[in-house]
């Protein structure tokens, strides 16, 4: 493991542990290395799961085209869910736990039977989700000021940060993933709609590629995880105060909250 990216992920860990952001890491290695990228990701991954943080899913980012065009990347990205960063619905998530955050409205899967194939198909996916429902990713980033190129957001954990999940659960054949409607209100206003279509054309198609690339990257997903597939509508920054809900067609409502 080179020094570049040993120290490119003391830099972000750091900045976690201390809730102070830091520069970004194109410094150390190029904006474009997703493999060394991903590699500063698996350290602290190992970190973390080594002082006791518990794996509950994974986190797909970049799925929405106009955000790749941004990054000037062509597939999307992932990132890990540990349980710390669930939060209830119904509790007042601490602002001063946050760094940047944002939220994004997501259709969630969980899973029955995990996914250990090289290559799978939609219908891989399908058989293998337990249930979906609505989800409220909070994205966050260590990186000061947003400043990230594709490199940044990966060895980021995929600017992940915390996720509620909605009460109501639905098998995959009573909801339309590709055509369900979604809008996200912040304090009673709408800031942002979309539709599952969004998502890579249909969530299950990011589902694939994440299985794909979990497979590819040493970690599979198993029975149990969760994955939040990507956003469906354009992100939105929020602050102390802030309440935001989410409802999707046929999944129904979930709000988050955010506290002093």
């Amino acid at each position: 493991m080179s020094n570049a990216i040993e120290s490119a992920a003391l830099r972000l860990r750091k900045a976690a542990e201390t809730h102070a952001p830091c520069a970004p890491i194109r410094d150390l290695i190029a904006p474009d290395d997703v493999a060394a990228a991903y590699a500063v990701q698996e350290i602290n991954t190992k970190y973390w799961l080594a002082r006791g943080r518990r794996l509950v899913g994974r986190k797909i980012g970049l799925t929405a085209i106009a955000v790749q065009k941004q990054l000037g990347v062509d597939r999307p990205d992932f990132g890990l869910l540990f349980e710390d960063m669930r939060a209830l619905e119904g509790a007042a998530i601490p602002f001063a736990r946050l760094m940047q955050p944002k939220v994004e409205a997501e259709i969630a899967i969980v899973l029955k039977k995990a996914l250990t194939k090289s290559a799978h198909s939609v219908a891989d996916i399908a058989d293998a989700t337990d249930f979906a429902c609505a989800a409220i990713e909070i994205v966050g980033s260590r990186i000061a000021n947003w400043d990230i190129k594709l490199a940044d957001t990966i060895a980021d954990n995929a600017s992940s940060s915390h996720f509620v999940l909605g009460a109501r659960q639905a098998k995959l054949d009573a909801i339309d993933l590709v055509n369900c409607a979604m809008t996200m209100s912040r304090r009673g206003e709408t800031v942002s709609s979309g539709s599952g279509a969004a998502c890579m054309g249909n969530p299950l198609n990011a589902a694939a590629w994440l299985a794909d690339a979990m497979v590819k990257y040493g970690r599979p997903l198993q029975a149990g995880d969760i994955i939040l597939t990507g956003a469906l509508g354009p992100m939105v920054a929020v602050a102390t105060g802030d309440v935001v809900e989410v409802w999707i067609e046929g999944l129904g409502e979930v709000r988050a909250s955010f506290g002093h």
